[in-house]
């Protein structure tokens, strides 16, 4: 598999389409709001530049895409009324990999400046706004043009499946049946490419400047909890019942594995002490429920909630759906996707009907050191 050429999230607005099923992705947003607002106020009170130069990295396409830059240029606008400054130029550059949808995200961009403008009750400062396909392991800006680099659910994918991980046998990701080798393979792989992640943003963002990551993670210092690995296991067992009934061969099962990892805060802590660049502001752990609708407030209504418990499961396929196929489609083909899926939410229908299932997030926020 190459990952940087397979690796996409579902295009289009349709019912698999990620724009449509990345609700759990807006909560995760919504719940780091408040460090990302105080990260904007001091980057901009501490030197007022005249030009703000802002990163996403993982942009994906849908109605998340645009809210981080939304949120950053709204509160820097209102800090500009408030002290009577003229407001500063910003360049936004949107960041995935090749096969995003870029298209979705272009025709939208007229539509978001106009709703900008709407919402600061000012015309803003002037926008540029730009897509930046590529990896992000590795370079992608010049030297020292960012001032704040964003990136959330984008760092758990791994720049390609870890090598000699074949004799992961039944399994698609790290589990508690995985051989030690496999955990080994998966954790150095991270290592590699985190570090390598952290030397190309030192270089690319000022001295000064800060960066906020969200990993899709985990809270236990086990590499195989059931915090990370679980949803990924229940994917697994669809596709076994599919070996034993012949309609995939172990053979294709045996040597499909997801690129991710899911690191602890230990983890993504010690790789920023290693590489040295960046000093550490804050570090912390969230969670949401696998079923984005069970993560309404209390004071919401009773319609909503009995909607979230009747249709969990068809949501949490969905987005694992328009996260994972086509991953799939590129090694099992897209001949088994229907039936995969109808599957693995009949799994999730039994599992979460019995136990309480969530998400973790590590999310740390960096400044680029002098």
């Amino acid at each position: 598999m190459e990952v940087p050429q397979v690796l996409h999230m579902n295009g289009g607005v349709g019912e698999a389409s990620y724009a449509t099923n990345s609700l759990v992705q807006e909560q995760v947003i919504s719940l780091t709001k408040a460090i990302r607002e105080e990260a904007a106020i001091s980057l901009y009170c501490n030197s007022y530049p005249r030009s703000l130069a802002i990163a996403d990295l993982g942009c994906s396409s849908g109605p998340n895409t645009l809210l981080v830059v939304s949120e950053f240029i709204k509160v820097i606008e209102k800090l500009c009324r408030e002290l009577n400054y003229d407001s500063p130029e910003y360049k936004v550059f949107l960041n995935d990999l090749p096969g995003n949808d870029f298209n979705t995200i272009f025709r939208s961009l007229d539509r978001f400046k106009e709703s900008l403008n709407g919402q600061t009750k000012t015309k803003t400062g002037p926008c540029y706004i730009s897509g930046v396909p590529g990896s992000f392991y590795g370079r992608i800006f010049p030297n020292r043009s960012l001032h704040f680099v964003h990136s959330s659910y984008g760092l758990q994918w791994l720049s390609k499946v870890p090598e000699n991980v074949n004799n992961n046998k039944g399994n698609i990701y790290m589990s508690p049946t995985s051989p030690s080798n496999v955990l080994t393979a998966y954790y150095n792989q991270f290592q590699r490419d985190f570090s390598l992640f952290l030397k190309c943003r030192a270089e690319e963002i000022v001295e000064g400047g800060r960066m906020m990551l969200t990993f899709l993670g985990r809270e236990s210092d086990i590499m195989y909890s059931k915090e990370c690995c679980y949803i990924w296991e229940l994917m697994a067992m669809a596709l076994n019942d599919m070996v034993l009934e012949g309609i995939i061969k172990e053979e294709q099962l045996d040597t499909f594995n997801i690129p991710q990892y899911t690191p602890s805060p230990s983890e993504v802590k010690l790789e920023v002490l290693k590489e040295g660049s960046f000093s550490i502001d804050q570090l912390g752990v969230s969670e949401v429920n696998w079923n984005a609708l069970d993560n309404w407030n209390a004071f919401e209504c009773e319609s909503q909630m009995s909607e979230s418990h009747s249709d969990g499961p068809y949501n949490v396929t969905q987005c694992m759906r328009a996260v994972s196929e086509p991953l799939l489609i590129d090694h099992f083909g897209e001949s088994i996707i229907e039936e995969l899926f109808n599957r693995y939410q009949k799994i999730l229908i039994d599992r979460m009907s019995k136990e309480k299932t969530k998400f973790f997030n590590v999310t740390i926020l960096l400044t680029r050191k002098s």
